[in-house]
Parts: structure tokens; sequence; C-alpha cells
């Protein structure tokens, strides 16, 4: 190989050796840990450490977090799919009620009272747009826009509440439409009876509010926007939510507030009723109807403020509050309503599982009209402060039952009915029956008895001796007028006469309570019975002698059924007394109010008959009468059973008679009260047949002559003394006998008279000598019609 010649070197030399290499740049090295100062040492560890620290307590902050949030997410969800599986249709949702309600009908078919809670199912789109956004508006402004639950409307409320000193879940929940669905619902739990003594305490425990309650409701709040659209949540609630009277659904509030439906409302009325989800009972209209027009407003600003109603809409609607329907605003019936739901079966009517209508026999008019009469009463003629409660019941001679008023507060249901519960002695409007059993064992008006002291001395008790109420005696006077005078002693006496077991027959027949007294004081009425009762006794003898038992309710029927359940239970029942003689008392009758204690009762040309009633202490007044068309009894009295103070049965108690009968009356014909014949001195001596014939014919007078083998009397003969002829009358009537009671055998005294009217307990049987009442005892059965 050539070697490069010395040119060749030096070219290779330069290229090689004439620069110095370059050397790499070398990069300063960082001290090693070693190399720090020992007070660089320290600090780093120290701000090492609790860097470390952190980052650890976050890292298992962190996995704890993200693993407890996975959790509960999985949980979560594994409820929310548990409830949608378990929801059912949206329909089968709407009506959540354990029992059924019961609607009632007036005469005309009018609904006038609701028992139980009212339900009315309405679709989506049968709901009237304003009463939807009404509901939106003021529950949920933000419903149609979160999934269920609403975490900024759950805060919001929370700081309401505290900031207004309550509990953070007191108040305001915060809760969503779809979570308040979710507590109507239970969270899906349905009432058991083994486990909620009744449904307040179910519904109870699903209204309460605690943090577990609200957690549970979240899942199914969530189920349910999952499974369902937001008009069936909406429909749910609004056909679900309690809405105060009884009404639960906006469709039944709506028929039971405005007497329409749902669809029909105006933004007022919607407004209303929007109201009443917050507190149903104290912002019912029917309970104050002003409070519960302010609360509208308020639903009305929010409808105004979230876009619902525009200017125009919002002024008119504010101007023009909604206001009640009649029947709702009336409120009439309440204590005739209970007592038709007391006196038909348990099963169809306090206890129903199903929705049940009832038609009764009320009548709004005639109730309005004594609700009106008794009110202005009060007012002009009782003292402010008065505790005295009245009690009045108007049915017609059949026993239907059309108005009843059952204490002064005629705006309340549920509470105590006077009318039908209260046993109260009768005083004197228990003679009639007295007078009854006499007429019917032949007995004339115008037959004479003996007003004068009496003692009767009862076996066990010793001597009773009843007085008259003005303390003077009248000596011999006809029947019908101890009955006008209402004379204790002349009544007593004719009692001992007829004797007290028939007058007691009478008495239970025409329905007066079976619990009668056996002592004499019978006779003035001692025993107790209600006003209904009593009242309906009387019908007895307006309708010629038949009994009747008062009634209410004419038939039943389920809701949608063409064909009733139950029928009419009441009515006329058998004869009690014969109709001559029922005739001869109702003229008796007329005297009261012509002639005697019932003055205050007339009725102008209008015919009418009654009696006052008053009793021991003047604890209880009556008056008891009729027309042509109806009977009304009234009633007045303390609950405590405290004295009135100086009211008699011929006092206010005919004083409010009178006004109820004018206001009923109004307008009506005037029709008599039966074909009888009167004579100038306003006896009754003789009744025309309804076949026209004098009723001197009757068979029953006929019976009595024959028994006694004498020819039959003629209206002015006189009593039969004991050896068979007859005593002259001096007003044309026989002469009726002392019976000289004594239990002893003792000859009659009279000893100084005594206040007590009370049943002094033991009996005093009648022994009478004389063949009249002899022969009428012995063949009383005969007489019967």
């Amino acid at each position: 190989m050539k070697r490069p010649t010395g040119k060749d070197r030096i070219v290779a030399d330069k290229r090689n050796f004439d620069q110095p290499p370059k050397n790499p740049k070398k990069t300063p090295r960082k001290p090693s840990r070693r190399g720090r100062s020992s007070r660089s040492r320290g600090g780093n560890v120290m701000t090492r450490g609790i860097t470390g620290l952190i980052l650890l307590v976050w890292r298992v902050l962190w996995g704890s977090v993200w693993r407890l949030t996975a959790t509960m997410v999985a949980i979560l969800a594994a409820a929310t799919f548990y409830f949608y599986t378990t929801l059912p249709e949206p329909s089968a949702l709407f009506d959540g009620r354990a029992r059924g309600s019961v609607t009632m009908l007036d005469t005309e078919g009018r609904v006038f009272a609701w028992r139980g809670e009212t339900f009315g199912m309405v679709s989506a789109d049968k709901i009237a747009p304003v009463l939807k956004n009404a509901v939106v508006a003021t529950e949920d402004k933000r419903f149609y826009r979160h999934l269920g639950v609403d975490p900024q409307g759950i805060a919001s409320a929370v700081k309401i509440n505290l900031s207004e000193g309550r509990g953070a879940l007191q108040g305001n929940g915060g809760s969503t439409i779809t979570q308040q669905v979710a507590k109507l619902l239970c969270l899906g739990e349905s009432f058991d009876p083994t486990r909620w003594k009744s449904e307040s305490e179910y519904e109870a425990e699903c209204r309460q509010t605690s943090i577990w309650r609200k957690v549970k409701e979240v899942p199914y709040a969530l189920a349910m926007e999952a499974k369902y659209s937001k008009q069936d949540i909406l429909n749910i609630y609004m056909n679900r939510s309690y809405l105060g009277a009884g009404a639960r659904g906006f469709e039944a509030a709506a028929k039971r507030y405005f007497d329409k439906s749902a669809s029909e409302v105006t933004p007022s009325e919607a407004a209303m009723l929007a109201g009443l989800l917050k507190a149903p009972s104290y912002f019912a209209p029917t309970s104050n109807l002003g409070r519960a027009q302010d609360r509208a407003t308020v639903i009305l600003g929010l409808m105004h403020d979230q876009g619902y109603l525009d200017d125009k809409q919002y002024a008119d609607a504010k101007a023009h509050p909604a206001v009640l329907s009649k029947a709702a605003a009336a409120r009439a019936g309440g204590y005739f309503a209970d007592w038709v739901m007391e006196s038909g079966p348990g099963f169809l009517t306090s206890e129903t599982t199903e929705d049940v209508t009832i038609k009764t026999t009320f009548d709004q008019r005639i109730q309005r009209a004594a609700e009106r009469a008794l009110q202005r009463v009060f007012d002009e003629k009782v003292a402010k402060g008065s505790t005295a409660q009245a009690a009045v019941v108007v049915m017609s001679p059949d026993g239907a039952v059309r108005a009843m008023i059952g204490g002064r507060d005629n705006t309340v249901s549920g509470t105590f009915n006077r009318a039908t519960q209260a046993m109260r002695q009768t005083g004197s409007s228990f003679k009639p029956f007295v007078y009854a059993a006499a007429l019917d064992q032949g007995y004339g008006p115008s037959d004479l008895i003996l007003d004068a002291p009496l003692t009767i001395n009862v076996r066990g008790s010793g001597p009773w001796s009843p007085q008259n109420y003005t303390r003077r005696y009248h000596g011999e006077v006809t029947l019908t007028n101890a009955l006008a005078q209402s004379l204790n002693t002349a009544t007593i006496r004719l009692q001992e006469i007829v004797g007290r077991d028939a007058v007691r027959r009478v008495a239970q027949d025409f329905g007066f309570a079976h619990d009668l007294a056996s002592g004499p004081s019978l006779g003035l009425g001692v025993s107790e019975s209600t006003l209904l009762n009593m009242t309906g006794a009387y019908a007895g003898i307006r309708n010629g002698g038949t009994a009747v038992r008062p009634y209410g309710l004419v038939e039943l029927r389920i809701k949608g059924d063409d064909q009733p359940l139950v029928g009419q239970s009441g009515g006329m029942g058998q004869r009690v007394i014969s109709q001559k003689a029922a005739g001869e008392l109702i003229g008796m009758m007329e005297q009261v109010i012509k002639h005697g204690s019932g003055g205050r009762a007339k009725l102008g040309n209008r015919p009418v008959a009654g009696k006052t009633g008053t009793t021991s202490s003047y604890r209880d007044a009556w008056f008891i009468g009729f027309t042509g068309q109806y009977v009304t009894g009234v009633w007045l009295g303390n609950d405590d059973n405290k004295p009135l103070k100086g009211v008699t049965g011929g006092g206010l108690p005919a004083e409010i008679w009178q006004a109820v009968m004018s206001e009923i009356h109004d307008g009506l014909p005037v029709e008599s009260l039966g074909n009888f014949v009167f004579d100038a001195s306003g006896a009754v001596p003789h009744v025309v047949s309804s076949d026209g014939e004098d009723g001197s014919t009757d068979p029953l007078a006929a019976a009595l002559s024959q028994a006694l083998g004498q020819s039959q009397p003629a209206p002015g003969g006189g009593a039969p003394t004991p050896d068979g002829t007859a005593q002259p009358a001096p007003s044309g009537g026989r002469v009726l006998p002392d019976p000289g009671v004594q239990t002893d055998g003792a000859p009659p005294s009279f000893p100084a008279e005594t206040t007590s009217t009370d049943d002094m307990g033991g009996d005093s049987e009648l022994t009478p000598d004389d063949p009249l009442t002899q022969a009428l005892r012995g063949i009383q059965g005969v007489f019967q019609q």
C-alpha cells in the first residue's frame, strides 16, 4: 500500500489535528441528597411529609367517595327498578279509598249532602287546563323540568324553615308533585286492617315527615317518572288529593263547592281549589269563604307571575272571586243526613265499600224556611248569650220527614242531634194520648169532666196531688176545654177513668217511647221521648188514627246501578184509634190554638191543631201541631237540663212553630183538617163521616149503647148514674163520674195540693164501680177499628 506523501500527510493532519476536538457540554449535576445542608434537608422532609399525607388522605377519601357513590347509585337504581316493576297502570291509582261514599238526593233529585269521601274520577283531558296550571303554579313550578326530585326546591325549603326558626324538615318540605304522589300512594303500601286500626291511622303514618321517608320517596318518585308521563302523574295527584268537606279529588271538590265539573271551572274557582291543597279543612270555602277567597288571590298571583294568566285574565279573576253553589252555601240538611245514615243499614251507609246514592224525603225549601224562621225568633225574642237549644222536625202526615233542625248551629254535621237523640220529658204534649184513649172508648168531646183538687194515694209512695198551671180550678168542663186549657187535674181524672193501660197502649202504638211511666203522673208527660217520635205520633193523629214510622230514606242504590237495593223504610202502619175518635181529637186540638194555651200558633185563616207542653221546673218546652199539609214539632231546652227562664210551650215554642209553619206554607193552598162539624161553643158534638153520614151512627157508639142496655146516646145526653139513669149535663154532654181513686179503697179526699208532678213509683189501678166504665173495659177490644 502506498504511503501518503508529505503533502497528503499534511492535509490529513489538518483534518485530524489542526482543530482540537470539541468537548461535549457537560450538564451540571444536581447535588445529591447527601450533599444538601442539614437545614435544607429538614424543610424538604416536612413539606414532603405533609404533602404525602394530604395525598394519602385524598386518595383514601376519593376511593371511598366514589365507591360509596357507586354503591348508593347501585342501591338507588335497584330500588327504582323494584318500584318500577310494582307500579300498576295509572288509572288503577286514581281511587285509593278503602271505603265508599254516600250521596244524598232531595225530593227533586238534587244533591244536598255527602257522607264519607266522595270521589269523581276524571281523566287528564277532562280537567280544565287552567285548573292544572293552578296546581302546578302552587305546588311545583318546575314540575315539567325535573325528574321527580328537585334539589333546588328542597334546598330552598330547608333555608326557609331554618330562617323561620323551624327544623329543616318542618313546614315547607320542598317536595315535588311526584313526591307528593308517592306520599299519597304511601310508597305502594295498601291499607291493611291487621296492621292499622283505621284508615285515619294508616293515612297519618303515610303523611309522616322524616328523613327516612324522604329518602324512600326518592326512588319511588324516580320510578314513577320513568314509568308514567307527567300528565299521568299530575292526573293521579288531582284525583287522589283530599280537598276538604269529604271531597277526594278535584272533580268531587268542584261538584261539592261549585256544582260543576272540573272541566268547567273558571280561573278564580281553579285558584280556590288549588289553594285547598295546603290545608284542606282550614281553607275549605264551606268553613270560611272569606279565608278561601284570600288564599285563592295568592294563587292567582302565582299563576300570573308564572305566565299562566295574562294581565286581563288576572284582573278579571281577582274582580270576580269564586263563590259557593246554592246547595253548598246553604249547607242544609246536616242533621237530617246524619239521621238517615244512622237509620239505614250500616254496611250500605257508614261502612259501605261502594259509592252509594240515597234518595230521601228531604225538601231543601222547607229546610231553609225552617232555619230562617228559627233564627229570626232567636234574634228577636231570645236574650243574647242564651245557651238554650232548639230542635224542629217537619214531616208529612204519612211520616215522611221533610226538614230537621237538631240544634241552633245548622252548619255542622256529626254532632248531637237534639231532634233524634235527646230523650226529654214531654209534659202536657203527652195529653192528647189520654184524650185519644177516651174518645176511642166512646167518650165525646162535649162530655164533662171535673176539674178540681185531686189526690191519689200511690202504693208505696203516699199521696200525690197534681196541680193546674194557674193554680185555679174550673169545676165541670168539657173534654174539649180541658184539653184546650191543658188542665192537669181533669186530665188525670180522665186517665184514671179510661185506664192507664189504655193510655199507655195508645201512646206506644202511635210511636211514643215504650218505656212509659206506670204511675198516675203518666198523663202529665213524665215519660221521655224524642221530638222525632213525638212528631210522628202527632202525624198519626193527623192522618186519621193510623200509626206512622218517621222515615227519610226512599231508596238506596249502588252508584251506577239501575235497581235500588233498599226501598222505603217507614210510613203508615196499623190503625191505633178509630177514624171517628181521631176526627174528634183533631177538632179538640184545634180549640187548643183557637181558644186555649196555643193561641200564639195561629196561622190566620188556615186551620191548625196542636198542643203545648211544659215540664216540671220549665226544663222542657214543646209545641207540636199540624195543618192539612204538614206536621211540625218544636222543642226548646238546655242541654244540661237546667230550667228555662219562664218559657212555656205556649210561649217561644209556639212562636217558633208559627214562624216555621208560616214560612213553609207560603204559597200553599189552604186545606181543612177534616169534615168536622162544630157548634157555637167550639165543642165537637158529632163528626161527618167520609160518606157524608152523621157520626151518630158510628158502630162504636152503637156497640157501647148495646153493652149498656140503652139506646145509642145522642150528643147532649147525660152520663149514666150507678142505677142506669142518665145524669143531665149543664152543657149538653155526659158528666163523667169522679173516679175517687184510692189504692186502699178508702173514700176519696182532697188534702192540700203538692207541686210534684213526678212519677212517685208504684201503681194505682182504677177500680170504678160505674157501669159505663165497666162496660168499656169489658168490650174495649170490640170497639177497635
